[in-house]
């Protein structure tokens, strides 16, 4: 652990601006929702609104880096237009929430920039950019009913096959840079097999499969095959009108500016460092200097405490240098960077036992190593724990001595040993050593142990 600052390497990546602003609950974005049942609109019920000159782009000047984000991503608007009653619903819909519009701003500002510029070095619509909008509002850790997750709410399945991996210690579809290039690849995947963005969109809801046989199936009729004339449920048919909606407010300063709706610096916003070691989540938000929800924010696919070396730390750009100084600077870099380590549980063991031992509580052991309330780990089953090297010797026991089943309160007395303590209660002295983070060398006399009492 001596030599962690050598160990990590920088590299250059993007992420944006804002702090402060408040993630979604992981069930997803209900307040941005207009396909609930009780919403979708009928099309014969609809009342068009006039979008003439609130879709008109205003004139720029293409010779110029736009100091706006927004206007770089109306640059590259490149889908075709859609205007039918369904693009008048939603965007009267997202009109009348500019409250929503503006969090969900707030919230995409420190990932929009990224998606941008992978759009822009892959040449695809910037339209596309909005997208996550409509699939989590820009909340990566949206989860919806059918178990997707992340900006672009990956399936399980799915997220495997663009190679986004999901295991115990994070989950990749909630990554901001590998779902990013997971999801370009997609759409640019069923855009060649389309060669239509609409029906390339679709399929990105609805399953290419199921596109394809929409499409062979009105050829079968000699019908048309665009978008707009296949069969299709409400929540596809709903999807495209939805981001025409979208693109017909961003598109428009004026209204952006009506709104209320955060201007985005067109600059990156995050860098990115390789970790040469564990890392706790806590440690490395205090040395960035940013709030452990910022952190999270920029972190979202790590499901643990601590953080496996090797991985890919996104700090905002203006923290970088902080975070390398602080780094090198921590215990003169010969301070452990995680207070968690790995601990296999032994046959017979339970969770509360191991609590025990290592100070700390059942309850936080199964939210650290995600173990439902009901279930109990099996033995040979791995789990983080507190590293008991940071403990004080006896502080265990002491702190949690009273009312333990299966479990007695020892009080240390001058001339005990461990032998001898082991012996009297018919216990192994490493069970006793482990179970109070002691050795002979620290046993002192008024340390309080904890004897975990045979069954027998």
């Amino acid at each position: 652990m001596a030599t962690q600052f050598a160990s990590f390497r920088l590299t250059c990546g993007a992420v944006l601006l804002l702090a402060g602003c408040a993630l979604l609950p992981p069930s997803g974005p209900a307040s941005l929702d207009p396909d609930d049942a009780s919403s979708t609109p009928d099309s014969a019920s609809l009342s068009p609104i006039d979008l003439t000159e609130r879709t008109l782009p205003r004139s720029v000047d293409l010779l110029r880096e736009p100091d706006d984000l927004f206007e770089r991503i109306r640059r590259g608007f490149a889908m075709p237009e859609l205007s039918d009653d369904l693009v008048s619903y939603h965007q009267q819909w997202y009109l009348k929430q500019p409250d929503s519009l503006r969090r969900m701003v707030e919230r995409g500002s420190r990932y929009l920039y990224h998606i941008v510029a992978e759009l822009d070095k892959r040449g695809m619509p910037m339209e596309l950019a909005l997208l996550p909008m409509i699939e989590s509002a820009y909340n990566p850790m949206a989860l919806s009913r059918s178990q997707a997750s992340g900006l672009w709410q990956f399936i399980p399945s799915t997220g495997r096959h663009y190679k986004l991996d999901q295991d115990w210690w994070k989950d990749e579809r909630r990554d901001v840079i590998a779902s990013t290039a997971a999801a370009l690849e997609y759409l640019q995947r069923i855009y060649d097999l389309h060669g239509d963005w609409h029906l390339a969109l679709a399929s990105y809801n609805w399953g290419e499969g199921a596109v394809g046989r929409a499409i062979e199936k009105n050829q079968a009729r000699d019908l048309p095959s665009d978008y707009l004339s296949l069969s299709m449920p409400d929540q596809t048919r709903n999807y495209v009108p939805k981001l025409q909606a979208l693109k017909n407010i961003f598109r428009d300063p004026a209204l952006m500016a009506e709104l209320k709706l955060p201007l985005v610096p067109n600059q990156p916003y995050f860098s990115t460092i390789t970790t040469g070691a564990h890392i706790d989540v806590k440690l490395a938000a205090k040395l960035a200097e940013v709030s452990e929800h910022e952190f999270i924010a920029l972190n979202p696919a790590h499901k643990r405490p601590v953080i496996l070396p090797n991985t890919s730390l996104v700090i905002p750009a203006k923290k970088l240098g902080t975070f390398v100084s602080n780094l090198e600077a921590h215990g003169d870099g010969k301070k452990p960077l995680s207070t968690w380590r790995a601990y296999t549980l032994r046959p017979g063991e339970r969770l509360e036992q191991v609590a025990i031992r290592f100070d700390t509580t059942a309850t936080r052991l199964r939210t650290v190593n995600g173990i439902r309330a009901k279930t109990h780990p099996r033995p040979g089953q791995t789990l983080l724990v507190p590293d008991r090297a940071n403990f004080a010797p006896g502080k265990v026991a002491g702190k949690l001595a009273a009312n333990k089943p299966g479990f007695a309160r020892y009080t240390v007395r001058r001339g005990d040993t461990i032998y001898s303590i082991a012996r009297q209660f018919k216990v192994s002295e490493e069970d006793l050593m482990l179970t109070n983070s002691v050795s002979p060398q620290t046993l002192k006399a008024g340390s309080i142990l904890m004897i975990r009492l045979s069954e027998s």
